[in-house]
């Protein structure tokens, strides 16, 4: 391939190659954890979660898919499925009645009760276990810089929604 492949050294497709193939091989652990443990799907998952972490237990559906980088309507399909379940309610936005608003519940804080103890358990064995402290934060810190980059120009599942009037 030489020196560039297609505009990258073989440092940067070695580089892209690796993060790629992390990414999958962690992304099919964590999935099937997720499954096993709490009967969720990873978008659920991070939908409860960033509910979980909210200080009322509650977001805006556009906050939501714009966090977990999903289409809107996808979120609003796995909203529906943990509602169905009881993990969540949806309701009008008390601030503005365009907006839904998705609120874990108590069954929904259980759900994420179940499933963090193995979630966390599979992202030491199989990420963070091969890494030192300081590896850990070179990463961190590397991710957060190319999550950045992304962000500035992100799809449109990832770009916050202009309000009215903006």
């Amino acid at each position: 391939m030489g020196e560039r492949s297609r505009g990258l050294t073989a440092t940067e497709l070695e580089a892209y190659f690796a993060f790629t193939e992390v990414s999958s091989l962690l992304r099919h652990s964590v999935e099937k954890q997720l499954r096993d443990a709490g009967d969720l799907s990873y978008v659920q998952f991070q939908l409860l979660a960033r509910l979980g972490d909210a200080p009322d237990g509650r977001l805006r559906m556009t906050d939501l898919a714009d966090g977990v980088v999903y289409s809107r309507s996808g979120l609003t399909y796995q909203a529906q499925l943990l509602e169905q379940r009881g993990l969540v309610t949806r309701g009008p936005s008390p601030e503005d009645e365009r907006s839904t608003v998705v609120t874990v519940t108590e069954a929904g804080r259980d759900a994420l009760d179940t499933v963090f103890p193995g979630h966390v358990a599979a992202l030491r064995e199989l990420l963070f276990s091969a890494l030192t402290d300081a590896d850990v934060e070179e990463l961190a810190r590397i991710l957060g810089r190319a999550a950045g980059q992304l962000r500035a120009n992100p799809p449109r599942s990832a770009a916050p929604r202009r309000r009215k009037g903006q």
